[in-house]
C-alpha cells in the first residue's frame, strides 16, 4: 500500500509539472481529431518508451509500480520536484531501461512481439525475482483470484449447458428495476463522498452527471481543485486537480472503459452495445458464487463484469489497459444498492487499479435532473490552489 500510495502521489506531481512544459495556453481543445501529445514531447530524457501517449507514459509507471512493489522515488531522483529532476538517470531508471529492450527481445523473439512476457511475469510484486522455487508456494493451497478467471475452451467431452450471457444480463436488468423503470429514468445527478490516495484518504465531495444513454461526467473536488473525468458518448477526457493541469484525452482501454461506466450507468442497451461471450468456471467474490460474462469484442483483454448469481445484481467489473509494457487491470466492486426513480443503484463503489484505490459513497440521487450539454463538453483545465 504504501508503494501504490507513494506513486499515485508522484504520478499526480508528474501530471502537475508536465503542463509547465507546454503552459501558454497550450491545452486540449474541443477538436476530435486532435493528436495526444507524445511522452517525449512533454517528458525529458525519455529513452526507449519514446512515441506513446502521455496517459500511457503514465500507465506505464503504475505497471512498473505493481510489478516491483517501488515507488516513484524509489526509481527517480530525491530531487524529483521538476520535470528536470525526473529527468535525472539514476542506477534504477538505467537498469529498467535494458528491462525493456530484454523483455522486448523476447517478446519478438518467441511470441510475434504481444505482451507474453512483462516485468511482472518475473518480478510478482518484488523488486527481486525470485530464481529458487518456494516449497510454500508449491505445498500451500493457492487462494483462487476471480479477477484472473478464464473461459474454458469447449471440447468433445464438455456437456454441461452454459447459461448465455442474454440470460444473465435478463436477470441483472430485471434485477435492478426491469426494462420499464430503466426506459423512464433518462438522466440523475449525484451527489457523495470520494476517498483515495490524492484526497490523503480524507473524504472530499463528488458530483455524477449522468444522461442516457451513454453521457458521463465525474467531479471530485480535492485539497488542491476539481479533478475531472468526462465522457461525452463519443470520446473523453480527464482534468486532473491543480491550477497547472492539461486536459488530457482518452484512447485506448482508458475511453473503452469510460464508454462501459457510461453504459452501465444506463444499462438498458447494455446487451445491445457489446459482445458479450460467457462460460467461465465457477467463481466467488466474499464467499458469493458470481455468474461471469466479457466483453468479446477486445478478446481476453475485453471487461469482464461479474454478477450475483442469486439476485442477479452487478458486483464487480474488471477492465483492461494495454500500454508499452503490458496490460494493466482495473477493478470496480458495486454494492449498497438503494432504489432511485424505480431503478436499483449501487451508491458504493470501490475501485482499485495499479496506483491505489478509491471508495465513492452516494448520498443523494436526484433522477431525471436537467443537465446542460456543456456538462459533457471537453472540460477546461480545473482552477487548483497555488502551490506552496
Amino acid at each position: 500500500m504504501r508503494a501504490l500510495g507513494l506513486t499515485l502521489a508522484c504520478l499526480l506531481v508528474l501530471t502537475c509539472l508536465l503542463v509547465a512544459a507546454s503552459a501558454n495556453g497550450q491545452v486540449a481543445s474541443s477538436r476530435t481529431d486532435e493528436k495526444p501529445l507524445m511522452a517525449e514531447d512533454v517528458f525529458k530524457n525519455v529513452q526507449v518508451l519514446k512515441g506513446i501517449p502521455v496517459k500511457e507514459f503514465l500507465n506505464t509507471m503504475g505497471f512498473f509500480s505493481a510489478a516491483t512493489n517501488l515507488n516513484c522515488i524509489d526509481c527517480h531522483s530525491p530531487q524529483s520536484e521538476s520535470l528536470e529532476g525526473y529527468a535525472i538517470d539514476t542506477p534504477r531508471k538505467q537498469t529498467a531501461r535494458r528491462m525493456i529492450l530484454m523483455v522486448n527481445a523476447i517478446n519478438e523473439a518467441n511470441f510475434g512481439g504481444r505482451h507474453s512476457v512483462t516485468c511482472y511475469t518475473c518480478h510478482r510484486a518484488t523488486d527481486r525475482p525470485e530464481a529458487i522455487p518456494s516449497l510454500l508456494d508449491q505445498y500451500s493451497v493457492p487462494e483462487d483470484d476471480p479477477d484472473r478467471v478464464e473461459v474454458i475452451p469447449a471440447g468433445p467431452v464438455q456437456s454441461v449447458r452454459q447459461i448465455s450471457a442474454d440470460q444473465i444480463l435478463d436477470k441483472y436488468l430485471q434485477a435492478i428495476g426491469g426494462a420499464p423503470q430503466l426506459a423512464r429514468l433518462t438522466s440523475f445527478i449525484a451527489k457523495g463522498t470520494y476517498e483515495g490516495f490524492e484526497t490523503f484518504s480524507a473524504k472530499v465531495p463528488i458530483e455524477i452527471f449522468a444522461n442516457a444513454p451513454n453521457q458521463l461526467t465525474t467531479v471530485v473536488h480535492t485539497q488542491n481543485g476539481d479533478s475531472v473525468s468526462t465522457y461525452d458518448g463519443n470520446h473523453g477526457w480527464i482534468a486532473a486537480a491543480d491550477k497547472l493541469m492539461r486536459v488530457l484525452p482518452l484512447t485506448g482501454g482508458d475511453l473503452e472503459g469510460a464508454r462501459m461506466d457510461a453504459f452501465l450507468s444506463f444499462p438498458a442497451r447494455i446487451k445491445q452495445e457489446f459482445q458479450w461471450r460467457t462460460g467461465f468456471p465457477s467463481v466467488s467474490i466474499d464467499d458469493r458464487p458470481v455468474q461471469v460474462i466479457q466483453n468479446a469484442a477486445r478478446g481476453t483483454a475485453g471487461a469482464k463484469l461479474y454478477f450475483d448469481s442469486e439476485s442477479g445484481l452487478l458486483v464487480r467489473q474488471v477492465r483492461y489497459v494495454d500500454t508499452a509494457v503490458g496490460v494493466i487491470p482495473t477493478r470496480i466492486d458495486y454494492s449498497d444498492y438503494r432504489g432511485v426513480a424505480g431503478v436499483k443503484v449501487p451508491f458504493r463503489r470501490v475501485v482499485t487499479w495499479t496506483d491505489g484505490r478509491s471508495t465513492i459513497e452516494l448520498s443523494d440521487v436526484q433522477p431525471n435532473a436537467r443537465i446542460e450539454a456543456a456538462q459533457f463538453a471537453t472540460p477546461a483545465p480545473p482552477k487548483g490552489k497555488p502551490q506552496n
